[in-house]
């Protein structure tokens, strides 16, 4: 199946139910408007000229625009390439660069982002050619199932597409398989380029299908989502899930921890997803205990999540939270907990779902419950390839399909999975390793913690050392020196960080991961 065809298959089947909530707005889309819109943004780029199964990037904000030109890619067996909002102009540039992009979707609030990016040296150097910008117009046109646009430069007019005039895709009888390239997604890289993840319309699917499968979603789910759909988390979590399963998702502009629980209890949402930054900041604006009685369980991926701070959320809301994991080049989750009563182990992602999962040694072979080693997965949604980029994609996928995530894990005799660390980001102290986990863990154990991170810094006597990072609740007198004896505490003085800093922020990535060379490189300042 093609996200095309499921979206049609919606459409005829559901065609009142509401898929798409603003919760800013109030303004609704139905399936039936859905593929209404999907066909209009279609048949927009097909007018433009713009070849089947070429890119198209959207970079937008969060809203029911951005998830309809998306979906509308797809419709049209156009390759969707994200450009992620908060990655900076140079990045953005070779993005556009790379990608091969015609054509941009964008909005007037991040046009200027994007025209200082098409004029910068990092895209003039690759001598590649401009892409044409279409801004999105007013998004309370969706409401009347209207999708408006205006093309920069005056390549044409301002375009207005009703239902009345275009109700099928003009250039429907090209077929979609499901090994056609639907996503084109660029990994924030610790180091070098980013590398571009080719996702097809099978992969996307089945991420939306482990979503289901993980968390047990049925068609009257409604989901809150607050991770931006320039991230597969946000993409392929909580659009393509309540896509696949026929329910609906509330979809704000940006995360807000002062409107978050109203708009789960006023949209009755059942579940969301969130990155362990967001929860620590639930945690942190905490006020009056909320009522959300059709709120049956939270989610938590993108980055490991500290037994304490999971804990405390649970404890403080009343709320199931499910640790999971994912990748973008998994299409998001390929593990999670079990839905309740299953056994939640805290500190673990859970079980595989949706995948094959083995444990291996630097030598490939299987390694035994509880030693360390790297995970590899497989399944129907592990990406094609690495975009124009054929040395990488062999490396990262082995004989048989088995993708190498780059994490390093072990098994418990219940096949539960225990993340330990990345490969690159291991501490290597005196020859010993150290996973910054274990750092990070001892640090999250005090409740005035927020945000906490270990990273390695060269050094002469050992060859590396370890150092911190935390971020403090506000108002918080703990000192650093209580910060190390906590820490020695609980993983020994060797370990323990040489120094620790303390910063108001820490720098994150776009799927709210702690960006722990950028901590690196403020130390050695």
């Amino acid at each position: 199946m093609s996200i095309r065809s499921l979206i049609d298959q919606r459409a005829e089947m559901h065609p009142g139910r509401t898929f798409l909530i603003d919760p800013e707005t109030d303004v609704v889309c139905t399936y039936e408007q859905l593929r209404t819109l999907c066909i209009q943004v279609a048949n927009a780029v097909d007018s433009l000229g713009i070849e089947f199964g070429s890119s198209v990037a959207y970079a937008m904000p969060n809203g029911l625009g951005a998830a309809i030109t998306i979906l509308g890619l797809h419709y049209g067996g156009y390759r969707a390439v994200s450009i992620n909002l908060v990655a900076g102009r140079d990045v953005i540039a070779y993005v556009l660069s790379h990608s091969e992009t015609q054509l941009i979707i964008t909005q007037a609030s991040v046009s200027e982002l994007i025209e200082e990016a098409l004029h910068c040296e990092t895209f003039l150097d690759f001598n590649s050619p401009k892409p044409v910008i279409a801004l999105l117009d007013d998004v309370q046109k969706i409401q009347e199932s209207v999708f408006t646009w205006h093309v920069q430069p005056e390549l044409a007019p301002t375009q207005t597409f009703k239902p009345s005039e275009l109700t099928a895709f003009n250039s429907a009888d090209t077929a979609i398989t499901p090994q056609h390239d639907g996503l084109l997604m660029y990994t924030s890289g610790t180091t070098g380029r980013p590398k571009g993840v080719v996702l097809s319309h099978q992969n996307l699917l089945a991420g939306g299908y482990n979503v289901c499968e993980g968390h047990e979603l049925i068609d009257s789910d409604r989901a809150l989502c607050v991770l931006p759909l320039f991230h597969i988390n946000g993409l392929c979590v909580t659009l393509m899930g309540p896509l696949v399963s026929g329910s609906s998702v509330v979809m704000p502009s940006r995360f807000s921890t002062s409107k978050f629980w109203a708009w789960i209890q006023q949209a009755e949402c059942t579940w969301f997803s969130a990155v362990p930054t967001q929860i620590s900041y639930l945690l942190r604006d905490a006020g009056e205990p909320v009522s959300c009685s059709k709120l049956r369980f939270g989610r938590s991926a993108s980055a490991p999540l500290s037994p304490d701070v999971h804990g405390s959320f649970e404890k403080t809301f009343g709320v199931p939270l499910i640790e999971t994991m994912g990748l973008t080049e998994s299409a998001a989750q390929i593990l999670s907990n079990p839905m309740p009563p299953g056994q939640r182990k805290l500190g673990s992602p859970g079980l595989p779902v949706g995948v094959e999962l083995r444990v291996v040694d630097a030598e490939g072979m299987d390694t035994a419950i509880g030693l360390e080693g790297e995970l590899l997965i497989r399944g129907k949604n592990i990406m094609q390839r690495y975009f124009r980029n054929p040395e990488a994609t062999k490396a990262a996928v082995m004989d048989g399909g088995w993708l190498r995530t780059g994490d390093l894990g072990k098994l418990d005799n219940e096949g539960y999975v225990f993340i330990t660390g990345r490969l690159k980001e291991l501490i290597i102290k005196g020859g010993e390793n150290i996973a910054p986990r274990e750092i990070d863990d001892a640090l999250y154990s005090h409740p005035d913690v927020v945000e906490a991170a270990a990273f390695a810094v060269e050094c002469t006597n050992y060859g590396q050392r370890v150092e911190a990072a935390v971020c403090l609740k506000p108002g918080s007198t703990l000192s650093t020196s209580e910060l190390l004896g906590l820490v020695q505490t609980a993983v020994g003085a060797f370990k323990c960080p040489d120094k620790i800093y303390l910063l108001d922020e820490l720098p994150k990535g776009p799927s709210g991961k702690i960006q722990r060379n950028k901590l690196c490189d403020m130390a050695l300042v």
